[in-house]
């Protein structure tokens, strides 16, 4: 097992550099690159412990990194926060927050799923240890990259890569009665 865990970090120090330029290249938002990057990772860290082991670990490498900005570019995420809000402004997160939730003035039924979605996803958050918790916030509500996050607080990248997956997992199973009943 040690020299399973050994070969592994080797492979990430060797193909670090190279894969991170080719995603540079193709993502002009460095820190959506380095996103792209962490997210390739973990992956093979997932399908490292699979029982097959990948033949030409570099190349498939670059095709889950090709996969992943296709599929960043198909979601056409929201501006990040940062390149928007106006830096005297404190209630910007606020307001990010609130236009990824149904319409506060949408009506009654557009007030009643906000208030679910966000009940429950809250109620998820708690439900999870402090580090996926907090490692989904800072992501995915601050927009701090991985990379950040691992040099704010000396945990290393895969254990946060991990508790992330842990929270997106957890809040996906909390909010799935949400999206079979509310498209």
């Amino acid at each position: 097992m040690a020299d399973r865990n050994r070969h592994l970090t080797e492979t990430i120090a060797r193909e670090s550099g190279r894969l991170g330029r080719f995603i540079r290249q193709r993502v002009a938002d460095p820190g959506e690159a380095e996103d792209i990057l962490q997210d390739v990772f973990f992956d093979l860290v997932e399908a490292w412990r699979l029982p097959e082991p990948i033949e030409q670990v570099g190349a498939w490498l670059f095709r889950v990194a090709r996969n992943r900005i296709v599929d960043r570019f198909r979601k056409q995420r929201e501006v990040p926060l940062a390149a928007v809000a106006n830096p005297h402004d404190d209630d910007a997160e606020a307001r990010w927050l609130d236009d990824a939730l149904p319409a506060a003035d949408g009506g009654p039924e557009a007030a009643h799923l906000r208030r679910l979605w966000l009940d429950t996803m809250a109620a998820g958050l708690d439900e999870l240890p402090a580090g996926p918790r907090d490692t989904f916030i800072a992501h995915e509500i601050d927009g701090r990259s991985f990379k950040e996050l691992a040099t704010a607080s000396g945990v290393p990248l895969n254990t946060l890569l991990g508790w992330k997956r842990q929270a997106v997992l957890h809040l996906r199973e909390r909010l799935r009665p949400l999206y079979d009943t509310h498209p």
